[in-house]
């Protein structure tokens, strides 16, 4: 086989798990609580499962900049190998969980950081390895294939998350076990490397002040979805507002220091090309909306429209991963078309297309009532799965082939910061949406609903103060919240049969919910259409035709001056 698709192959079953396993946990969350013996709606819980969720996208985040960096001082394929063979070890460790409650959740959280450690190292320097082995005739087609194993695999690790649990939860992490062992050993008998290494020094405090900052703020996400005090969300918590000025303090001190030291841990010369700075503004502005966007349907399959159509709740996260099926179709089908395409007509075109037409798909989602007819919801996912593959490949194609050869790697990370950064900011940002959407409403919806079915006044009132997280994240975990919530009260004890069969059924929590949890869909979409506004307008600025990089501060790794400029491939 020629080299270049021996590292097409094995990249791209790189990026696919990865990706994968960032999805895959989602699906399984029900199945993995009930495992290690945890109350979903106990307040304290909540943090864990935020944690499973938000954990291996945080880490993620930070490090793909820092490995993609090492990647060009030490070796692409170096950085890459290493980085399967710490994926594979964690995933051996992760379906190992020794521990129940509190302490099982900590092992598996624990160790997801670690598989995104080398999850981070994988998808960091993938796309360099495949931009020095292609010719840029061929780069794109390449990438695009690339970027939708990628994509590709966090929709398809929803249905694999829900088949996997349903056998059993530590499954959705023995996967990964013999396939990270064979394209490990594969990777170290096959890869070699065929690109400029850079050599050079460590930015340490770069990296210190980057990955410090970075973190400070996603973590303040994490605590700000959380309770606190009388509030239904943590916004206002001392904490989070220190983390968020802190991190965002450390990550101006870091642009200061990239433009003083003599081998920086970024080129923030690259911001200098088009291509670069506008397909990363627009990448990072479609991130935040697909990954929020998906987020959002499997709590309106899962906690509303399936249990409405005679779906248990248990059996709801495995068919809410079905039924998005056309989700991934749809990107799967477009994805590598796009990337043929940009290597033949540019990217712009395809790229600002993509991204309008993944706004008209918001706009559509908007319009639907609550209880959806099926088949025009399929359609709407389906534009909107294919409006991301258009986007996707063109835009990493006009990223990458815009940087000089030797900032491949670097490039490569961080354009995946913005995507994962994207991903992780996407959670606190839409669940805030819906979460303060429901605020004004859920607490007076359950109390009179639960009052009118002859339940006591201050039961009805203690299950009124849920907060509205934890009514979206029991949704979510294919758990009933009002049967759960009642039966240690003693209440449905007191009831009718009729009444205890009308409370712990499938239609009432659904129909409470439905028109509070409409009111936030309707700004998360609208959220979501401006956002894929502002990625056409960025894809727009990109520029046309021959990228030509400007002369950079520093030549990585030496300290001296670089005299001339880079010429890139066409952007589009």
């Amino acid at each position: 086989m020629e080299y270049k698709w021996t590292a097409l192959t094995n990249t791209t079953a790189a990026v696919f798990m990865s990706a994968l396993d960032g999805s895959i946990v989602l699906i399984a969350l029900p199945a993995i609580f009930r495992g290690v013996h945890l109350d979903p709606l106990s307040p304290g819980n909540i943090a864990y499962l935020l944690w499973m969720i938000m954990g291996y996208r945080l880490v993620q985040a930070v490090l793909v900049v820092t490995v993609g960096r090492l990647g060009d001082m030490y070796g692409r394929v170096r950085i890459y190998n290493s980085g399967f063979a710490v994926f594979t070890f964690a995933s051996v460790l992760l379906s190992f969980d020794p521990f129940d409650g509190g302490h099982g959740a900590m092992w598996l959280i624990g160790w997801r950081l670690l598989q995104a450690v080398g999850g981070s190292m994988l998808t960091a320097n993938s796309a360099a390895i495949l931009t020095d082995a292609f010719p840029k005739e061929q780069r794109g087609f390449a990438l695009g294939i690339n970027q939708v194993a990628g994509l590709g695999g966090m929709f398809i690790g929803l249905v694999a998350g829900g088949l996997l649990a349903a056998w059993d939860w530590r499954a959705v992490f023995w996967v990964n076990v013999p396939v990270g062992v064979f394209f490990t050993v594969w990777a170290y008998r096959t890869l070699r490397e065929t690109g400029r290494r850079d050599g050079g020094r460590i930015d340490w405090w770069g990296n210190i002040t980057f990955a410090v900052g970075l973190s400070a703020v996603l973590i303040a996400v994490t605590f700000g979805l959380q309770p606190y005090g009388g509030h239904t969300m943590g916004w206002t918590n001392p904490l989070v507002q220190v983390l968020i000025v802190g991190g965002l303090v450390l990550l101006a001190a870091f642009v200061a220091i990239e433009n003083r030291v003599s081998a920086p841990m970024v080129q923030l010369s690259l911001f200098r090309l088009r291509a670069f700075t506008f397909g990363n503004l627009a990448g990072l502005a479609v991130s935040i909306g697909r990954g929020g966007m998906q987020f959002v349907l499997i709590i309106w399959l899962q906690g509303i429209w399936l249990p409405l159509h005679g779906y248990d709740y248990a059996a709801t996260p495995l068919w809410a991963g079905i039924f998005m099926l056309p989700l991934t179709a749809g990107f799967l089908a477009a994805g590598p078309v796009s990337g043929y395409l940009s290597d033949r007509i540019g990217s712009r075109g395809l790229a600002t297309g993509g991204a309008l037409l993944f706004g008209a798909s918001f706009l559509g989602l908007m319009l639907l009532p609550i209880d959806f007819s099926y088949w025009t919801f399929a359609v709407l996912i389906a534009l909107n799965g294919i409006a991301s593959g258009m986007f996707a490949s063109p835009n990493s194609s006009s990223i990458m082939g815009s940087v000089p050869d030797r900032l491949r790697g670097v490039a490569s990370g961080m354009r995946s910061t913005f995507q994962n950064s994207g991903t992780a900011v996407s959670i606190g940002v839409f669940f805030s949406l819906m979460i303060a959407g429901l605020a004004s409403s859920l607490p007076h919806a359950l109390t009179s609903g639960l009052t009118q079915q002859g339940v006591p006044a201050h039961v009805a009132a203690q299950v009124g103060d849920l907060p509205p997280v934890a009514s979206l994240f029991a949704a979510q975990l294919g758990v009933n919240p009002i049967q759960h919530l009642l039966q240690p009260t003693g209440a449905l004890s007191g009831l009718t049969a009729a009444q205890q069969q009308t409370l712990t059924g499938r239609e009432f929590f659904p129909h409470l919910i439905a028109a509070p949890f409409h009111s936030g869909l309707v700004v998360v979409f609208a959220f979501g259409a401006a956002l894929a506004l502002l990625a056409a307008i960025a894809s727009m600025l990109r520029g046309t035709g021959t990228q030509v990089g400007t002369p950079e501060p520093h030549s990585a790794g030496t300290g001296s001056p670089a005299d001339t400029a880079t010429t890139g491939p066409k952007a589009g």
